[in-house]
């Protein structure tokens, strides 16, 4: 189970590609703290201009004359003042960060779960598949007993054709079986990577659990990534009403620019021009639009406060729903074991009363049937058992790779935030690509 869980960890390509997301969305933070950093503009320009100009219409004067004007220039633009929208802006794509590692560590769970559970899967369908052969192996001896019987005049042709039935019956189940275990295979491969191979017992993960239900549900209220991330969905929507009630604020800015021309004019052979501006903008009305805007993100706000409630609720009736499928699935398993160790006695029982003709070959067909549903009944509550351990844990928020000492080192997504938070320029990723 180790070596699934952390392949799948490592490997699974929709876990990846949400890794990729979470670095995409960090980007978010840079883009907003430019607003911060100045922005600069170069200029050239140049071509042929051809000017015949009169000075003077009492004493006719003209110069004419074919020039080549060019010039270059830069000017550096920084915005002083506008309305915290800057602030707000990189302090709500800081929250999306936030919130989108909280998504990758749901995903991290989902994957985990998944890969648990497919686990479990191909040990309970592998093991049924050999209860379903074992039994079409009793069957067969079963009919070839009866047949023999039959020949010797101890039992009717009734017998013989119900030994028949059950062993078709069982050769249909192995089939099935065999189906199942081919389903579940093609899904071990997508979600873990390989192909299944001496997969070895799982023991459940009820070492890591709380003691009562009580206690899980709060554990779950405060990590559970799905309220987390709901909270800093909160958090966005906040910081989305400040930014735009930021545009009814004047903004205000520094201009500074600088010029050299060469040949500007007939008379003018070079200039060059110098200029420092302060420019303050105050918006008085521009439509409308500013005002549904915050209204539009307050309603949003008001919005992600109840879908934050919704999924407390949820998550306190995922708890309880894998709380009781864990307790469950241990009360079943106990009873489970109880019924095959009965059944085995019926079914021994059965066979040898058959033997001295106090049991009939239906009896006997019967006592065996009741036996290998008993041992499915047990494999696949022993599968249960499993897997509503690793639900419970993954319904606290707790299952990952650092509470199940997996060997390896986990993914950190703030190594590559930290990378691009206060990347001023440059088109490759941190990676190289």
């Amino acid at each position: 189970m180790e070596a699934a869980l952390l392949r799948a960890y490592q490997s699974n390509p929709q876990l990846n590609a949400q890794r990729a997301s979470v670095r995409a969305i960090d980007e978010n933070v840079p883009q907003a703290l430019s607003g911060y950093r100045p922005k600069v503009a170069a200029t050239m320009s140049g071509g042929v201009q051809y000017t015949d100009v009169l000075f003077d219409f009492s004493a006719p004067k003209t110069m004419a004359g074919l020039q080549s004007p060019h010039a270059v220039g830069a000017t550096v633009t920084q915005t002083v003042y506008n309305g915290d929208q800057t602030a707000n802006k990189t302090r709500a794509a800081e929250s999306q960060v936030l919130g989108a590692r909280e998504s990758l560590r749901l995903l991290e769970q989902t994957v985990l779960l998944s890969a648990a559970t497919v686990y479990m899967d191909d040990l309970r369908d592998a093991a049924i598949l050999e209860v379903q052969r074992s039994n079409v192996k009793v069957l067969e001896l079963t009919l070839r007993q009866t047949r023999d019987r039959y020949n010797a005049g101890l039992v009717t042709p009734t017998d013989v054709a119900q030994s028949e039935a059950q062993l078709a019956a069982g050769k249909s189940q192995e089939l099935g079986a065999e189906a199942t275990l081919t389903t579940t295979r093609a899904n071990f491969r997508r979600i873990i990577g390989n192909e299944p191979a001496d997969l070895k017992p799982a023991s459940p993960v009820d070492r890591f659990l709380p003691a009562t239900l009580r206690e899980a549900t709060g554990i779950a209220l405060v990590e559970n990534p799905n309220v987390t991330s709901a909270t800093y969905g909160i958090d966005v929507s906040f910081l989305t009403v400040k930014i735009n009630e930021g545009a009814l604020f004047p903004t205000l800015s520094v201009q500074a620019s600088v010029q050299r021309s060469w040949q500007p004019s007939i008379a003018t052979p070079k200039s060059f021009a110098a200029s420092a501006v302060a420019q303050a903008n105050a918006p008085v009305y521009q439509g409308g639009a500013e005002y549904s805007l915050i209204r539009q993100s307050k309603e949003t706000l008001e919005q992600q406060r109840l879908v934050l409630e919704q999924t407390r609720d949820q998550v306190r009736a995922d708890v309880a729903t894998a709380w009781g499928q864990l307790l469950a699935g241990k009360a079943q398993v106990t009873a489970a074991q109880a019924q095959v160790g009965a059944s085995e006695v019926a079914y021994l029982g059965t066979t040898k009363e058959a033997q001295v003709g106090q049991r009939t070959v239906i009896d006997i067909l019967n006592a065996q049937q009741t036996l290998v549903n008993a041992r499915v009944a047990l494999v696949t509550a022993q599968h249960d058992r499993v897997v509503a351990s690793y639900a419970v844990l993954s319904a606290l928020g707790r299952l990952s790779p650092q509470i199940l000492h997996l060997p390896t080192p986990t993914y950190d997504p703030s190594v590559h935030y930290q990378q691009v938070r206060n990347n001023w320029f440059g088109t490759r990723t941190p990676a190289g690509r």
